[in-house]
């Protein structure tokens, strides 16, 4: 029988838990967003939504180890369940505890990617300069995003009306088959179309993740660990270059009086605008210089120099070894999985798992492992990030936005939070891929009834009960799989891809680490100062 103190205890503490994490994803979300917002040009619309978005999808993430914790904490290590989790009626209720959560949080992700964020960016994109027409401005706003709304309702249709299984009958009426598939709709309380819709979504975050943070993740390190080139040098070749260029344009300049007046050539002219336009650029440069080493954060950045290094020497070391697990994970999957045919599903680990294993040695001591799938969430974010800032938006060849501390434009904001949002819903199957076993089962074992062999067959048959770790094998009363397992595998063809997926995101990181190691250091000023780049805007940034 179950205790309801018990019960109570055990959803309050893995509660709890996500309730702080909460707080912090916020607090952060908020100093993020800050951090990166043109201080000019910042809307509050614009920030706000950023921040909620990105929030949203970093709280969808925390809520993994809650599920996880649920279900591994409903047995005692030697397999059997707790008095609290004994009924099946029990075990139901938490799990739908859970799986409310998940279509609460993925349902306002859905809203916010095909609704609120594109509305908001064709809002700010409709403004006018004397802002005066509301009206018109909300009303453009929607008939743009009609379309993101038409491609939502599209994929829940998809996923609610092509049901997994062919109905059993093949030779039923075309109205029996429509019922059919409302039954499967509402057997299932719209879990396939929520799953096809997110899946769909994870699938664009799939492609920023092997575009971005593959990048991310080689970069970063490296750039922490090579530093950053010496001021004073930059600001002596910084003033070598303006002299150069200043002796061309006074060469350039000096043939108009040595032609008697007569115009410059239109390729001279060319020129001309040219040099000017690298004029200003150098000069705006060595604007920035000066202020950097006067800055006492470029100080205080020299005094931590080593702190630094170590820094990055120990984020190269989690990306090798990040490598190296799914590296063994899909090579898992192609040597024991069922094939293509079921999306390289495997039910278990045959190969060892470093990262696998310490999670499971990590989880019965709630919460190590939330702390541990916390800094891995952080650490996709922020390689993301890095890579995001090092590359830009780009959309097929054409650069759209660059992303810059207090410089960046509130479409590039909403630009930046929505690939965000993208790739930490991506992050799921990342960390299942890196981790399978934890994340369909967490810490949960069970008991196996094994005969023992006798001499005499009239004693009769004795068995012995050994403890196991879940998997496929184990009965379906005896292992509880994770809310989570179930909205990442809905669909087998979406787990192919994100199979190859994988394969995709090592090339681009090994591609990633020999760039990086092949580019110099980079200056003090990096991405501050362009050639594109505005006086407003260079204006905004130095005072």
């Amino acid at each position: 029988m179950a205790t309801p103190v018990a019960l109570l205890s055990e959803s309050v503490l893995g509660w709890s838990i996500f309730t702080i994490v909460l707080l912090v994803i916020v607090a952060f979300c908020w100093v993020y967003i800050r951090k990166y917002q043109s201080r000019q040009e910042s809307e509050v619309i614009s920030t706000i939504t950023a921040i909620c978005a990105l929030a949203i999808a970093l709280i969808t993430s925390a809520l993994l180890p809650v599920d996880i914790f649920l279900v591994s904490f409903m047995k005692y290590p030697n397999g059997t369940y707790k008095e609290w989790a004994a009924s099946n009626e029990t075990r139901q209720q938490i799990e739908d505890t859970v799986l409310y959560g998940y279509y609460t949080l993925y349902s306002i992700i859905l809203f916010c990617v095909f609704f609120w964020i594109p509305f908001v960016y064709f809002y700010y994109e409709e403004k006018d300069e004397d802002n005066s027409n509301k009206c018109l401005q909300v009303k453009n706003a929607l008939k743009y995003t009609i379309g993101f709304v038409i491609v939502c309702s599209v994929l829940l249709l998809i996923g609610t009306f092509v049901p997994l299984e062919s109905p059993p009958n093949q030779n039923s009426t075309q109205w029996e088959k429509v019922q059919y598939l409302f039954e499967e709709l509402g057997s299932s309380h719209g879990l396939a179309a929520l799953s096809f819709s997110i899946s769909s979504l994870t699938l664009i975050g799939m492609l920023a993740v092997i575009t971005y943070t593959a990048y991310g993740m080689s970069v970063l390190p490296l750039n922490l660990i090579k530093g950053t080139r010496s001021i004073l040098y930059e600001r002596l070749e910084n003033t070598e270059d303006k002299e150069e260029v200043e002796h061309q344009i006074d060469k350039l300049k000096a043939k108009v009086s040595c032609a008697d007046g007569r115009p410059l050539s239109m390729r001279d002219r060319r020129n001309l605008q040219d040099l000017e336009a690298k004029l200003q650029v150098l000069h705006r440069r060595s604007r920035h210089l000066e202020i950097a080493e006067r800055t006492c954060c470029n100080k205080v950045g020299s005094a931590l120099r080593p702190m630094k290094i170590l820094l990055g020497v120990f984020f190269i070391l989690v990306a090798l070894l990040f490598f190296v697990t799914l590296f063994i994970s899909n090579l898992d999957k192609a040597l024991h999985s069922a094939g293509i045919s079921t999306g390289f599903i495997i039910f278990g680990t045959n190969l060892t798992n470093p990262l696998n294993e310490l999670l499971l040695a990590l989880q019965p001591v709630f919460p190590l492992d939330y702390v541990l799938i916390t800094i891995i969430t952080m650490y996709f974010v922020f390689t993301s990030m890095a890579g995001i800032r090092n590359m830009g938006i780009w959309f097929f060849w054409i650069r759209l936005y660059k992303i810059r501390p207090q410089r960046t434009q509130p479409q590039a904001l909403l630009f930046l939070c929505m690939i965000l949002l993208l790739i930490v819903l991506h992050t799921s199957y990342m960390i299942y891929s890196l981790a399978p076993q934890y994340v369909m089962y967490g810490s949960q074992k069970y008991l196996l009834q094994t005969p023992l062999p006798t001499a005499d067959p009239s004693q009769g048959n004795h068995s012995t009960a050994v403890t196991k770790i879940c998997d496929a094998d184990a009965p379906e009363d005896q292992c509880t799989v994770t809310r989570s397992y179930l909205f990442l595998h809905k669909f087998w063809f979406f787990s192919t891809i994100y199979y190859f997926g994988n394969w995709a995101f090592l090339v681009v990181f090994l591609i990633g680490l020999v760039v990086s190691c092949c580019k110099g250091k980079k200056s003090v000023i990096e991405g501050e100062v362009d050639a594109d780049d505005s006086d407003v805007s260079d204006d905004e940034y130095v005072h």
